[in-house]
C-alpha cells in the first residue's frame, strides 16, 4: 500500500427532480506512484455505479473475500458488510443510487445483487447509465461540463411512477429516522402489515427490514465516532444500542472485525476525506450516501 498519494475529490448536487432517486454524484482523482495500490474500506451503503475515465478500474472485494479487479463500469448492489477496495493512479466518477433509484432504474429485484459486485457494461439491467459510462469515458478535462451532461441524461430517462413508489420513498425516509425503533414501528409507519413489509425491503431495498434498520443504527454510531472527537466508541453509540457488546456483535457482522482492530487499522482515503469535511464541525453525515461522500466536504450545484 502507497503512504504517499495525492487526492482530489468534487461532489456535485444532481437536479432537484432527481433527489428522490440518486444521492450524489462524485469526480475521484487519485494520483500515486506506479504500481502503488492505495487500499481502503467502504462502510455498508445503498447501491453505487462506478465509472473509470482513465488509470485502471478499482479492485475490490465485500468482506470477507478478496480484492479482484472490477470493470469500466461496475456496480455495487446495496451491501451489509464493508467492501475493501484498491487504487491505482485513476480518475473515477461515483453514482449513488437511492431505493426508489434502484426501484425505478435497475431492471432487477435489489435481494439478486445485493452483498455483490457485477459487471453493470455488461448487464441489460443497468441499461439506463451505460450512456453515462460514454459520457464520462468522452470527457475532458472539465469536470463540470462532464458532470452537467450526467445530469441531463438522468433527467431524460423515462421517470413514470411505478407501482411502490410511494411505498418505497417512505420507506426510504422512515429508515433515516433516528427514534425508527423496529419492524412493528416501521411497518406501522408505512401502513402494510409484516409480510409486505418483508417483500418491499427485500425487492427495493435488498435486505429484510430488520436487518436494514440494524445497519441504519450501526452506520449512525460508526459516523459519529468518525467525525466527533470522541474518547471511547462507548460514547458514539446509537440510543437503540443496548450495551457496548451488542455494538460490537453489530460491528464484527457489518465490518468483518472488532472496533478496535479498525480504529487501528489505516485509512487513508477515509481519513483525506474526513480531513475537508471537519472543516463543517457539527454536521452529521447522511448515512444513505455512499462512504466516500458521506464524509465528504462541499457539494457543488449544477445551476
Amino acid at each position: 500500500m502507497s503512504a504517499s498519494f495525492a487526492l482530489n475529490v468534487r461532489y456535485y448536487r444532481l437536479a432537484d427532480e432527481l433527489a428522490p432517486y440518486f444521492t450524489v454524484l462524485y469526480r475521484f482523482d487519485l494520483d500515486c506512484a506506479e504500481g502503488d495500490l492505495v487500499q481502503d474500506q467502504l462502510h455498508p451503503e445503498w447501491s453505487a455505479l462506478r465509472f473509470t475515465q482513465s488509470g485502471t478500474p478499482p479492485q475490490a472485494g465485500i468482506t470477507p473475500d478478496p480484492m479482484l479487479p472490477t470493470y469500466p463500469l461496475v456496480a455495487s448492489g446495496p451491501t451489509s458488510r464493508a467492501i475493501r477496495f484498491g487504487l491505482t493512479r485513476s480518475r473515477i466518477w461515483g453514482l449513488g443510487l437511492h431505493p426508489a433509484g434502484w426501484a425505478r432504474f435497475v431492471q432487477a429485484p435489489a435481494n439478486s445483487l445485493a452483498d455483490r459486485i457485477v459487471n453493470a457494461g455488461e448487464l441489460e439491467a443497468f441499461a439506463a447509465f451505460h450512456p453515462v459510462a460514454g459520457i464520462v469515458q468522452g470527457g475532458g478535462e472539465d469536470p463540470d461540463e462532464t458532470a452537467r451532461q450526467v445530469n441531463a441524461h438522468l433527467l431524460a430517462l423515462p421517470r413514470a411512477p411505478f407501482a411502490a413508489e410511494s411505498q418505497v420513498l417512505a420507506c426510504q425516509a422512515a429508515l433515516r429516522d433516528p427514534d425508527m425503533a423496529d419492524v412493528t414501528q416501521l411497518a406501522a409507519r408505512l401502513g402494510v402489515n409484516r409480510r409486505s413489509l418483508e417483500r418491499l425491503c427485500g425487492r427495493y431495498f435488498g435486505f429484510p427490514p430488520k436487518l436494514l434498520l440494524r445497519r441504519q443504527r450501526f452506520l449512525r454510531s460508526l459516523a459519529r465516532y468518525m467525525l466527533q472527537p470522541l474518547d471511547t466508541w462507548s460514547d458514539a453509540l446509537d440510543l437503540h444500542y443496548y450495551d457496548h457488546a451488542h455494538f460490537v456483535r453489530d460491528f464484527r457482522s457489518f465490518m468483518g472485525m472488532t472496533p478496535t482492530e479498525y480504529a487501528e487499522m489505516p485509512h487513508p482515503i477515509i481519513e483525506r476525506i474526513m480531513a475537508q469535511r471537519m472543516a463543517d464541525q457539527g454536521a452529521a453525515p447522511q448515512t444513505d450516501l455512499p462512504t466516500v461522500a458521506r464524509y465528504g466536504a462541499e457539494v457543488r450545484s449544477l445551476d
